[in-house]
């Protein structure tokens, strides 16, 4: 695809395993703008990477938590059109048990998945659906669908962007903009080395490993695609069998 037909996809979160995989995986069809919430340097990276393999990439960083900062920044993107594709990656783990778990524990990883997630898709859904074409992929995770001890704030802010995955695929289904969610498992990478060791994947998951980054990155990359065009509010899972 050239340049000039390239559409525009954002992925929140882009800087980290899987969604510096899903940059580069949408950038074989897409001009990707990676996200992160801070550190604006690993952001640049990632694009670099991508411009030096032939694609098209930029860099920007905001706090999906601030809602004018959130809107400054999409503002400024949309000056040079529409943005087409949109993956929701950003969230964060902040886990203790339930008895434990402080007030800000729970606020700060609901405003981070839900919270985000509103601030980012709203601004840019009418652009979107002007287009009549549109790619919405919420990253979510088996914790929404299964649960998992020590992270009632993750899986209960996992779980809501579930909800709102569905409802908001059928406000826009007549508009030729899909909205899917894929809930990723046990994917190595630094957020899963510290808590999952060879043997309890090999008791956890059917198949006897962890997930890559990769293998998430292409099936957003499928969702985000042509030939996903009758695909929407579902919530696919990856999660090498684990059943649900």
């Amino acid at each position: 695809m050239s340049e000039t037909t390239r559409r525009r996809a954002l992925v929140t979160g882009g800087s980290g395993d899987i969604g510096a995989a899903v940059c580069r995986r949408l950038a074989r069809e897409h001009a990707v703008i990676v996200h992160a919430n801070g550190r604006l340097e690993r952001a640049d990276a990632v694009a670099a990477a991508i411009v030096d393999a032939g694609g098209v990439a930029q860099a920007v960083a905001f706090d999906v938590t601030d809602a004018q900062a959130t809107r400054d920044a999409l503002d400024r993107l949309l000056v040079d059109g529409p943005i087409q594709v949109l993956v929701n990656n950003a969230g964060i783990h902040d886990d203790a048990v339930f008895p434990g778990m402080r007030v800000e524990q729970w606020s700060r990883v609901i405003d981070v998945s839900l919270n985000g997630f509103f601030h980012v898709t709203q601004p840019l859904t009418m652009p979107m659906m002007r287009t009549r074409w549109g790619r919405i992929v919420n990253i979510s995770s088996l914790a929404a669908l299964a649960g998992n001890r020590g992270q009632v704030n993750y899986a209960a802010a996992k779980a809501a962007l579930h909800g709102a995955t569905r409802s908001l695929a059928l406000e826009l289904a007549s508009r030729g903009v899909t909205v899917n969610a894929v809930a990723p498992g046990i994917i190595a990478g630094s957020m899963s080395e510290s808590a999952f060791d060879t043997q309890t994947i090999a008791s956890l998951v059917p198949m006897k490993r962890a997930g890559t980054p990769d293998e998430v990155a292409e099936l957003v990359g499928f969702l985000a695609s042509e030939q996903a065009a009758y695909i929407t509010g579902q919530i696919v899972s990856i999660n090498g069998g684990i059943a649900t």
